[in-house]
């Protein structure tokens, strides 16, 4: 209370004003949110716009939907989709198992196998993906025949002929798997390094073996920070595998290129390769983000609800008997 002298009220004083007004409880209030009309604005300008470019690709008949609907699920377009994914899961494998031995190489202590790693991704990184597939493909005009033996030795335990191994096939598996390996290893390599070291050094003197700190320690963190970069490399990967069309590997691409040229219905045809290139990345995406929750439940307190999760809650707050639920638990936690 505001006094003069510590016992008479400030005459005038705002307590005795609002005093003299009643008083109100906090209730009284109304509350108002703020508004954004600049939201309002922005965001019908932007659905506007959304709305044109979907209307223009559905009124357009140029765009050939019928077409694009006929050939969608054709048998030779899902044949083609089938070796697309084969190439992105056998050249996924081998890039990223090879790139770990080469981020545990560019990591060792001697300098011979970080100097090798560290040429190995020079040199992949620098040559186009484009290049290093022509180059494998035509690797029979320089080594006639792959032996497998002792060197400088008349010795040999394996031999055939190059153009019998280096199949448009294995051409393209040896050029994406190796292009990616070289990503690969920086990725493996970031994570890794981005562990705080002086955990290793909390673990090492609490006696934690080698092995179960690499397990335990290492590879969360490692996993946390290395999985965006390393799902991006995967969705370049798929793309990536529409260039293999110059091997004459019937893949997506090459197939849709086959018969536009047969057919003439050149932008139909992209867009079935194109939504279906859409589709795998989505698929891919939305693994990516299972797989980064799970591995953030070491980093997080609480790990954030799922989108279906979400759905379901939000259901069952609009349910009727919601609020009832809701009471009867307060009671009983109460009693």
């Amino acid at each position: 209370m505001d006094t003069q002298n510590g016992n008479q009220p400030i005459q005038g004083s705002a307590t005795t004003k609002f005093r003299e007004r009643g008083s109100r409880s906090i209730t009284d209030f109304e509350i108002k949110p703020v508004r954004h009309p600049g939201r309002w604005v922005g965001s019908t300008i932007v659905a506007l716009l959304v709305i044109g470019v979907l209307w223009s690709f559905i009124t357009n008949p140029r765009w050939g939907w019928d077409v694009f609907a006929d050939w969608f699920f054709a048998r030779s377009i899902l044949v083609g989709l089938f070796e697309t994914l084969r190439l992105t899961v056998v050249s996924g494998i081998l890039g990223f198992a090879l790139g770990l031995v080469l981020a545990l190489m560019r990591l060792a202590k001697s300098p011979l196998p970080a100097g090798v790693s560290w040429v190995f991704s020079w040199f992949f990184r620098s040559t186009p993906l484009l290049v290093q597939l022509l180059l494998w493909y035509n690797l029979g005009y320089l080594y006639e025949q792959i032996s497998l033996g002792i060197p400088f030795t008349d010795i040999s335990f394996f031999s055939a002929q190059t153009s019998d191994m280096i199949t448009p096939f294995m051409a393209a598996i040896l050029g994406l798997g190796l292009h990616q390996a070289a990503y690969a290893a920086e990725i493996i390599r970031g994570g890794i390094l981005s562990v705080d070291q002086g955990q290793i050094e909390a673990a090492e003197a609490l006696g934690i073996p080698a092995r179960d700190r690499q397990l335990r320690i290492v590879v969360p963190q490692a996993m946390r920070a290395s999985l965006p970069a390393a799902f991006n490399e995967v969705i370049s990967l798929v793309k990536g595998t529409a260039i293999v069309y110059v091997l004459a590997y019937q893949e997506l691409f090459l197939t849709v290129q086959v018969i536009y040229s047969r057919t003439q219905e050149v932008l139909p045809m992209l867009m079935v390769a194109t939504v279906w290139y859409v589709v795998i990345t989505s698929l891919l995406s939305i693994a990516q983000y299972y797989v980064e929750r799970h591995f953030a439940k070491g980093a997080l307190r609480e790990v954030p609800p799922t989108p279906l999760q979400r759905l379901r809650a939000k259901f069952q707050a609009n349910r009727p008997d919601h609020e009832n639920t809701v009471g009867t638990k307060i009671k009983n936690e109460a009693s």
